[in-house]
Parts: C-alpha cells; sequence; structure tokens
C-alpha cells in the first residue's frame, strides 16, 4: 500500500525525523489560508500522486512548456496561480505512464535553503535477507540513472536485525554520504529513527529523494515515498485508512476484495494463472510471439469457482482486452474447479473476445469435458508454447 507525501512525511515526523512545516490542500479555496499559516516568504506546491518524478512530470491540460507538478512560488500570487493550474489537472510522469494522474491534492510546504542534495533508502535487501540503507551522494536523481552512469556512488549497508542501527552503522552511513559537523550530527540521530519507523511501521520501501544538507548544516527529508506491506496492515488498522483509493486501477481494487494478485498492464491479452512463476512465463511466451499482456493475475493454489469467476470478470471488464489466455497447472488447484469458474463467468458476461484455455495436472480430465460440453466457443490449448501462439493468432485475426 502507498501513501502520499504529505502522510509519509506527517508519519516520519511522529518518529522525530526533520521535516518542513506543510499544509495539504483539497480546493483552491483553501490555498490562501495555508500559504498564510506557513508565512512564505518561499512556498513549495507539491502535487500529491503515487508516482515519482512530478518535478520533471507535464499536465495534459497545459502547454508542453508549462512547469511540472512541482513548483517554487515566491508570492501569494504566484502561488495562487499554480495551485490554479494543478489542482484537479492530470500530471504524466515517467511513473504514471501516458494516462497519467489526476491530481485531486497538493501540499503547501516551506521553501529550504539547499546546500546539497542526497539520496536514501531502506528496503528489504534480498541478497541478505535483511533490511539495508541503500545512501548516495547523487540526490535528487533517478537512482536508476545513477546506477547505470556511476554504480561506485551508491553504497548498500545491511542491519543486524538483533542489533539495529548501531553507532557504527551510522557513521558508516555518515561517511558514504559525505556528512561531517552538525549535518553528521543530525545523521547519527536520524538514521536509528527511520530504521525504527520502517520496522514499527511494517513498510515495504522507504525512499527520501532527496535528503537535503540545508546551508545552516542541518539534515531535513524534503521528499518521501513510503510503500506498506499489504500482508501486515491488520496490525495498522490507522495507517490502512492512508489508503487513497483514487490513486489505484479499479480492476486492481476489485481484485484486492477477492485476494487475487492483480496488476494492470498496457497490453492486449487478459492471463489468468496459477501461480506467480508460472504467470510470469506466460507472459513472458506472449511476448515471445508478438503480443503484450494486459494483466499479471495469479488465482493462487487454493481457488474456488466464485474467485475464478471473480478474476475472469476482472480481465473482461478491461477494454483493452482484445483474447483471454487461461493457462492451469493443476497441483492442489483443481483444474475442474477453473473450468467451472470460467465457464460460470462466461455465461455471466458473455464472451466477445477469442479465449484460450490451457489445463493439465489435477482433475485435468473432467476440467476439459466441462469446456468440450459446454457448448461455447472456447480454444483449447494442448501446452503453453500452442496456448500463446493460438490466442496471438486470434487477437491479431489469423
Amino acid at each position: 500500500m502507498n501513501i502520499h507525501e504529505y502522510q509519509a512525511k506527517k508519519l516520519l515526523a511522529s518518529f522525530g525525523a526533520p521535516i518542513a512545516k506543510g499544509i495539504p490542500i483539497f480546493s483552491k479555496d483553501e490555498a490562501k489560508a495555508a500559504a498564510e499559516e506557513l508565512g512564505g516568504p518561499l512556498w513549495v506546491v507539491k502535487s500529491q500522486i503515487h508516482a515519482g518524478g512530478r518535478g520533471k512530470g507535464k499536465f495534459k491540460e497545459l502547454p508542453e512548456d508549462a512547469k511540472g507538478g512541482v513548483r517554487l512560488a515566491f508570492s501569494m500570487d504566484e502561488m495562487q496561480s499554480h495551485v490554479d493550474e494543478m489542482l484537479g489537472k492530470t500530471l504524466v510522469t515517467k511513473q504514471t505512464g501516458p494516462a497519467g494522474k489526476q491530481v485531486n491534492q497538493l501540499y503547501i510546504e516551506d521553501g529550504a535553503d539547499i546546500e546539497r542534495e542526497l539520496y536514501l533508502s531502506v528496503l528489504v535487501d534480498r541478497t541478505t535477507g535483511r533490511v539495508a540503507f541503500v545512501v548516495s551522494t547523487e540526490g535528487g536523481m533517478d537512482i536508476e540513472a545513477v546506477a547505470e552512469a556511476t554504480p561506485e556512488k551508491i553504497h548498500t549497508l545491511p542491519i543486524d536485525p538483533d542489533a539495529g542501527v548501531t553507532a557504527d552503522d551510522a557513521a558508516k552511513i555518515c561517511a558514504a554520504l559525505e556528512l561531517d559537523g552538525v549535518a553528521k550530527d543530525d545523521g547519527m540521530n536520524l538514521f536509528p529513527i527511520l530504521y525504527k519507523a520502517f520496522l514499527e511501521t511494517d513498510m515495504a520501501m522507504l525512499e527520501i529523494n532527496p535528503l537535503i544538507v540545508m546551508k545552516d548544516g542541518r539534515l531535513r527529508v524534503l521528499d518521501a515515498k513510503v510503500s506498506f506491506d499489504n500482508n501486515a496492515m491488520f496490525r495498522h488498522p490507522d495507517i490502512a485508512k492512508l489508503r487513497d483509493l483514487t490513486e489505484e486501477d479499479e480492476k486492481e481494487i476489485e481484485a484486492s476484495k477477492y485476494d487475487l494478485a492483480y496488476i494492470a498492464l498496457d497490453g492486449t491479452i487478459g492471463c489468468m494463472v496459477n501461480g506467480a512463476g508460472l504467470a510470469m512465463s506466460t507472459m513472458d511466451i506472449i511476448k515471445l510471439y508478438g503480443e503484450e499482456p494486459a494483466n499479471f493475475l495469479d488465482v493462487g493454489g487454493g481457488a474456488n469457482a466464485e474467485k475464478v469467476t471473480a478474476a475472469f470478470k476482472i480481465i473482461t471488464a478491461d477494454p483493452s482486452v482484445k483474447g483471454i489466455l487461461v493457462n492451469i497447472f493443476g497441483g492442489i488447484m483443481r483444474c475442474d474447479v477453473i473450468a467451472e469458474g470460467v465457464l460460470t463467468a462466461v455465461k455471466e458476461v458473455g464472451l466477445q473476445v477469442p479465449l484460450v484455455v490451457r489445463l493439465e495436472g489435477t482433475k485435468v480430465a473432467e476440467g476439459k469435458k466441462l469446456i468440450s460440453e459446454s457448448g461455447l466457443n472456447v480454444i483449447p490449448a494442448d501446452d503453453l508454447d500452442d496456448a500463446a501462439q493460438k490466442i496471438v493468432a486470434a487477437v491479431k485475426g489469423s
């Protein structure tokens, strides 16, 4: 689960992290009061969407040369002008895709005198099986670009879970970020705070880009991107309330109601598969034969007919889907249950696009019999390669 920048900063501040004073607004009429409360003379107006690259983004409704989704204002009139231009508009960044995201809220924040911009993230390092700090002196840039051009400038420090962030760990992070004086003192205090916040709230990732050194030498969290482990949200009802459904794909929201692992993509072939590995393989082979998957959908190992029916309805609700591939290898999951769910869904919502079904494993004969005797226009496949070729050919009209 993702949250907005202003929510992330409020959370980090509750643990003691240094942030600037800021106020979220949800209507243009709230802007003046917020700016007056902050006092100025410099305000930063920030679009609040669940995507990075906001500063370099472009609004669909504005001219190409218009400013991005993060802007400086040196007067009340300039601040109000930014708010009028940004709120309610569609911001397109590298992470939103071409459709962009509508800006439904803004964050007006005090400006800062920036001396240096640094990069810091806290995440689970799958290599070591520990929470790790990833830091770089190249803040304010895409970390992927830094990793490609100057990988030596990225430092990773796994943390011993028994000891937590020790003074030695904090000193190593300070050294990697080239902090000294007051900034080092702040870092020695801040890094254990961030680790504590990460663990106690079950974060999946915490990214601060940039973490700044101000001209007075103090550290400040200038931006914050936080995501949480969905499986742990039952422990944090206060955090779960921060979820913004307007930032999520409607199909993904519907899938979450049935505990389906679903991610919308940009292709034309809808996929329904059991098992994440098999789902990835299915997506790969669709690409191999010249088409793109419209989604990742793993129904899991213990799905029932109701769950399969829901999954099929979610796929068919996507207008970009021109064909559907059902690929099931039955272990715990029974092929006849899958067949029953698919047929129920087809009867309820209709079938307007080609459907290829590949079944193998437990109760496969019964599953195939249900489909063959249904009278529905379902294309059977013998194996995954056969299934992929058939659905691609069907979508291309061959």
